[in-house]
């Protein structure tokens, strides 16, 4: 399994920003895809977006247009800038890798929580 290291959650007002990082011990080059998933209470985990080795990225429709992917291959690092932050956004938020051989790896979370 890709070791997974997240850091910059925390609380943030409604319309503030956040950025999460996350750096594996894969380098990225040799993923099917990293991205980051979300679990609120009481739901299920969803992923929120996904970045491939070819920079296609995907947004679930709640983050679209606020959210944006992005990796610095050199530092195998994924980012999450998050903006316009909800109170909605409130969850704990997983790095996540999908190796080449199908195996998925999740980081231990980082808790972002958006005051109203």
């Amino acid at each position: 399994q890709v070791q997974l290291v997240e850091s910059g959650g925390g609380l943030e007002q409604a319309g503030g920003s956040l950025r999460l990082s996350c750096q594996t011990s894969e380098s990225l080059f040799n993923i099917k895809y990293v991205g980051w998933g979300r679990q609120a209470p009481g739901k299920e985990r969803e992923l929120v977006a996904t970045i491939t080795p070819g920079e296609y990225t995907y947004y679930a429709d709640s983050v679209k247009g606020r959210f944006t992917i992005s990796t610095d291959n050199a530092k195998n690092t994924v980012y999450l800038q998050m903006n316009s932050l909800r109170p909605e956004d409130t969850a704990v938020y997983y790095c996540h890798v999908r190796s080449t051989n199908g195996i998925r790896s999740w980081g231990q979370g980082t808790q972002v929580t958006v005051s109203s």
